[in-house]
């Protein structure tokens, strides 16, 4: 669980919400927010309640991959209609702040806008909460586990030494803010031609000798293949295939994102007792 910096108030759970699941990588590039969305959407599949907060500040995607783009509604009391698709309940900076004008913000804005998405959104009764969150070990990270008490976080990289090193420098960030790892993810694994002929573009099995080392949980992998790429420019993610490879690969992560899930809040709970 995260925990408040001095002076800082402690973390609140947020009434109806099961689970916050962060989405990280240590670089940009390898495909943090096509795990996230598909996740998303493989969790509802499962018969979740799911939630997804588009954090990443700096090229905020979700919207396009789910396909929805209009500015969400203000209800009541300033509290915002988070936007629905494909029974995914999900807010974006890139909602506010539609098309090419880039979000420039510093640090107090970032908490701020952290703050508004996890407690000013209508989000209701949620299994899970996603966060894609940047890329790298910034304020955002250090804004959400001050805000809201996370169950856990997942790791993107790709195979290749270049993104493990990064990775491995996530996986160091959410150790200082005592945020537990539910696993890592390795997308864009293996590319299988047409022809049969698998290709080895980044690596693939670097993550998992990663996880390895580190005694954390594979997670699965994703091998690379346009359709995920074409589902996520069309708003429809390659999750949502019944008989896809792809779909089923993002299904497999997802199950096992649910179990980790459940295991690591009863973990915190049985923690919490032994320290009362």
């Amino acid at each position: 669980m995260g925990h408040g910096g001095p002076g800082m108030p402690a973390p609140q759970a947020l009434p109806g919400v099961q689970y916050v699941v962060a989405v990280g990588s240590g670089k940009g590039g390898v495909g943090k927010t096509t795990v996230a969305v598909n996740l998303a959407v493989s969790l509802v599949k499962l018969g979740h309640r799911v939630g997804l907060i588009d954090a990443d500040i700096y090229g905020p995607n979700v919207p396009t991959m789910l396909g929805i783009t209009r500015q969400p509604n203000i209800i009541g009391e300033n509290r915002i209609e988070p936007l629905t698709a494909h029974g995914v309940k999900f807010i974006s900076v890139g909602l506010i702040s539609p098309g090419d004008k880039p979000m420039v913000m510093r640090g107090p804005m970032l908490h701020q806008i952290i703050r508004q998405f996890l407690q000013q959104v209508e989000w209701g009764e949620l299994d899970f909460l996603i966060v894609d969150l940047p890329p790298g070990t910034g304020d955002v990270v250090i804004s959400l586990v001050q805000t809201v008490p996370l169950t856990g976080a997942v790791v993107v990289s790709t195979g290749s030494s270049v993104a493990l090193q990064d990775a491995r420098k996530a996986l160091e960030m959410f150790n200082q803010v005592n945020v537990d790892i539910i696993g890592m993810v390795e997308n864009m694994s293996q590319m299988t031609l047409p022809d049969g002929t698998v290709l080895d573009v980044f690596g693939a099995g670097g993550t998992q000798l990663t996880a390895r080392q580190f005694g954390l949980e594979f997670l699965g992998a994703v091998d690379m293949d346009p359709a995920v790429r074409e589902g996520g420019d069309r708003g429809l993610p390659a999750a949502l295939g019944n008989d896809s490879v792809r779909a089923k690969e993002f299904a497999a992560i997802a199950k096992r994102v649910e179990e980790r899930a459940i295991e690591l809040a009863a973990k915190g709970q049985h923690d919490v007792l032994e320290i009362t």
